[in-house]
């Protein structure tokens, strides 16, 4: 794999300015969003007074503990435009969530927002390895949903060129690939496991393909996973981390040079992590819920908002800014299985031990006898026909001695086990609503 640390001079100069600088602006900053969200946003003010809380009660980073947690049923309770603390002139874009349940959760942007948003998706690329002049393809979808527009937005304001090809149509996908030679590819991690099979289908050499850096997000991946893509593409993988409700892809990204965790921009945007019984902050370094508070947001600033990604905070490497672990799982996806929590990351680790089986899986959750059971359907590679019973029995092992939890393994042939276009949907919870 190529060489792409950054230079000098590629870097912005609060990247790696000293702790001190860092956290004075961040304070600056915070006072002032606290402020603009009580003036301007019903919601916050309302949320402030009930829990008997002033902006100027913010003398420190550490008094943002006093302040409330907004959660995503307050953007659904708030629907459409509830949250936001500008006109609605003064909304250059709105996105929304799919909205798998209950209402979608709608963000809105001033034009300062969208360049906002531009400049740190760009740092994002960069901090991957991408570079001016650079051709991207990207492949999360378009649309209400953040991950096309902040991937393309970024790599335009990098000097990139765009390849805005969204997603689906995979065959095209690798056509395109194949004809446009991009250096960089930015789509969901299961869906470039798709984009590996229809190479290996076509009969061609991915290790061939012009990719240089894949920068993948949207959705929990391990370290395996990332493994395998870089082996296959003989290509950087690298993690990027966002949300529509703090801003979209560009939160946090990892740096290529390291690839140690993903860099937080927290001259943006400031971590927390919390206990997610309590609420109580726990120290960098501790297991718990990611919360944010945006620093910079004009349109729809956020206050503690509760992310639901369970993570830790660690010290800066490649830059000053603190890191965040990869995303193990949510509190929120977490199942739990006769007393044993389990995430869908777990079960992917045990799979991608298993020689002969396709990285492609999903969890079925059912009730039999009430006692809960977890089904795992995944397939076998090319040339492991006959052996299904052995690799389902090998898989279950793992899970069992690993996670600690009894499963049925279903493996079926090639391409069998459901596969996504776009974020995966890894669980399927199939137990009595009781």
């Amino acid at each position: 794999m190529l060489d792409l640390s950054p230079k000098p001079g590629d870097l912005d100069a609060i990247e790696t300015a000293p702790l001190e600088e860092l956290r004075a602006l961040q304070l600056a900053r915070m006072k002032s969003s606290l402020q603009h969200a009580y003036d301007n946003s019903p919601f916050y003010k309302a949320q402030f007074d009930k829990h008997g809380v002033k902006p100027q009660d913010l003398e420190s980073l550490a008094d943002l503990a006093k302040f409330p947690f907004t959660v995503k049923q307050d953007l659904r309770d708030n629907y459409p435009f509830g949250m936001f603390a500008v006109p609605e002139d003064k909304i250059a874009r709105i996105h929304a969530s799919s909205g798998t349940t209950g209402k979608p959760t709608v963000v809105g942007y001033t034009q300062n927002d969208v360049d906002m948003w531009a400049d740190v998706a760009a740092r994002s690329i960069r901090a991957a390895g991408g570079r001016p002049g650079m051709k991207v393809h990207v492949a999360y979808g378009y649309g209400l949903f953040t991950g096309g527009l902040g991937a393309h937005y970024g790599a335009e304001k990098l000097g990139c060129m765009v390849i805005p090809v969204s997603g689906g149509m995979t065959t095209r996908q690798v056509t395109l690939i194949e004809d446009f030679k991009p250096d960089i590819i930015m789509v969901t991690p299961s869906y470039m496991l798709s984009i590996l099979d229809e190479y290996r289908r076509q009969g061609l050499d991915p290790r061939k393909s012009s990719l240089k850096v894949g920068i993948f997000g949207a959705e929990p991946w391990t370290q395996s996973m990332r493994e395998e893509i870089e082996d296959a593409f003989d290509m950087h993988a690298v993690d990027i981390y966002g949300l529509s409700e703090i801003i979209g892809p560009g939160v946090a990204n990892e740096c290529v040079e390291t690839k140690d965790g993903l860099h937080i921009w927290e001259d943006h945007f400031y971590p927390e992590v919390i206990n997610p019984e309590t609420g109580e902050v726990l120290p960098d370094g501790e297991m718990g819920e990611l919360v944010f508070t945006s620093l910079t947001k004009e349109a729809f600033p956020i206050i503690r908002y509760r992310t639901r990604d369970l993570t830790r905070l660690l010290p800066g490497t490649a830059r000053s800014m603190r890191r965040m672990e990869k995303v193990t799982g949510r509190s929120d996806d977490m199942m739990i299985l006769r007393g044993v929590n389990v995430f869908p990351t777990q079960i992917e680790e045990q799979l991608l031990r298993c020689e002969g089986l396709a990285p492609h899986f999903q969890v079925e959750l059912s009730r039999a006898d009430r006692m809960d059971q977890m089904t795992v359907i995944c397939e076998h590679l090319p040339g492991f026909e006959g052996r299904e019973a052995e690799l389902a029995k090998t898989l279950q092992s793992y899970i069992k001695d690993v996670v600690g939890v009894s499963t049925v393994v279903r493996v079926g042939a090639p391409g069998s086990a459901p596969r996504s276009e776009g974020k995966a949907q890894r669980v399927r919870d199939l137990r009595p609503k009781d």
